[in-house]
């Protein structure tokens, strides 16, 4: 098959979930044997190097504003699609979807899947007509694309019960290169199994501000370990006055460190030698960090919000999304009690083993293609406002 990605910035991956996931999904398939584009910004990836691991990276120009960076890239990309000879266009998450009436109306000789990825509207980053474009763009996304994958069985079940009609459900997948080294941990002044990490994009409903406020509190009232501390992994993401409040909240403290963005092996030691993983999102679609997590054995402290809730199983303890006094309470429950946390790190690690495996995943993808493949081409006019089987 010859596919191509459309939506994500690039890769490889520097940050972002939807870019990790693109990026393993394409170079899985590729190594299958098939023909995979995958396009890009050059100013994301950082060069114009065509090939990536057997999978091609084609470059086009965007508008590098706020609103218009994703928008004009992919309708820059959909419009070099149509003039190409894919057998599939893969769409990711709502925005960049909408530019899925393009070859459903002009091309119907290619087959076009979309995922769902989020309800990217409840991202406080944007204003009230921004998220009037995302409902819109979600009804695109859940409507148009002959398929549409959700990440979750959380975002499938919203969207069968919004848009009465069928999902496919393919999770995302959990990354994991654990390395015994730590000599770049301890150059942040760290200790094996002796911080809490979590790692995010620096915006509101991530809730990285509750996490700073338990781990102050934890402190205050002396539940905290000796040489804990708090290290947070990320950058913002055209939200820099919220970067900038934590750094306010966090500058009288030396025992947090928020870090940047970090990836490679720097990331793979933070991950492989922290004592646990916290995740107190607001809203997730299923997070790649949290996967990750589970997948290093870390155990997990998180937010009660479905998607988490979803990932962890059995395999972590939740806290009430938006309480910082609960949060505290889990958090001292958890790190002074070693034998617990070591219990819920090895239930962790075989739970992402068994249901996030990238391998599988790809498969059960392109098993979506060709079952599309297998389908005689509609006339995408008709067609678009139809319910799906």
């Amino acid at each position: 098959m010859k596919i191509a990605f459309i939506g994500q910035k690039g890769i490889p991956a520097r940050s972002g979930g939807v870019e990790k996931h693109v990026e393993r999904l394409a170079v899985a398939m590729a190594a299958a044997g098939h023909d995979v584009v995958v396009y890009s910004r050059e100013h994301y990836t950082g060069d114009t190097v065509r090939d990536f691991h057997g999978v091609s990276r084609i470059f086009l120009p965007s508008i590098r504003t706020k609103h218009l960076d994703a928008l004009s890239h992919t309708c820059i990309a959909t419009v070099h699609a149509l003039f190409q000879n894919y057998d599939v266009i893969h769409f990711h998450s709502i925005g960049p979807s909408v530019f899925s009436v393009l070859p459903r109306l002009l091309r119907p000789d290619m087959r076009v899947v979309a995922t769902f990825h989020s309800r990217d509207y409840f991202h406080q980053k944007w204003n009230g007509f921004a998220r009037l474009c995302l409902h819109f763009a979600e009804w695109v996304t859940c409507r148009v694309p002959e398929r549409t994958i959700a990440i979750s069985k959380t975002l499938a079940d919203y969207a069968t019960q919004a848009y009465h009609k069928s999902f496919v459900m393919i999770p995302n997948g959990a990354d994991v290169h654990i390395s015994e080294k730590t000599d770049l941990i301890r150059g942040l002044g760290l200790k094996e199994g002796r911080y809490l990490l979590s790692v995010s994009r620096l915006v509101r409903h991530k809730g990285i501000h509750y996490l700073i406020k338990a781990f102050q509190a934890l402190k205050e009232t002396s539940e905290l370990p000796n040489n804990w501390k708090l290290v947070i992994v990320g950058t913002h993401a055209e939200t820099q006055e919220y970067a900038d409040y934590l750094r306010f909240l966090s500058a009288d403290d030396a025992d947090i460190l928020l870090v940047g963005e970090r990836s490679g092996e720097i990331l793979a030691q933070l991950y492989s030698h922290a004592g646990v993983f916290v995740q107190p999102s607001e809203d997730e679609g299923l997070s790649l960090a949290l996967l990750e997590a589970l997948g290093y054995g870390l155990p997990c402290v998180v937010s009660d919000i479905p998607a988490n809730l979803e990932a962890i199983g059995e395999c972590g303890i939740a806290f009430e999304s938006k309480n910082i006094p609960d949060l505290k309470q889990k958090l001292s429950s958890l790190i002074n009690r070693p034998d617990t946390m070591s219990l819920l790190g090895r239930a962790a690690q075989e739970r992402a083993q068994s249901e996030y495996d990238w391998q599988a995943i790809a498969k059960r993808t392109l098993a979506v293609y060709e079952d599309l493949l297998c389908e005689k081409p509609g006339i995408g006019k008709v067609r678009f406002f139809l319910k799906n089987k």
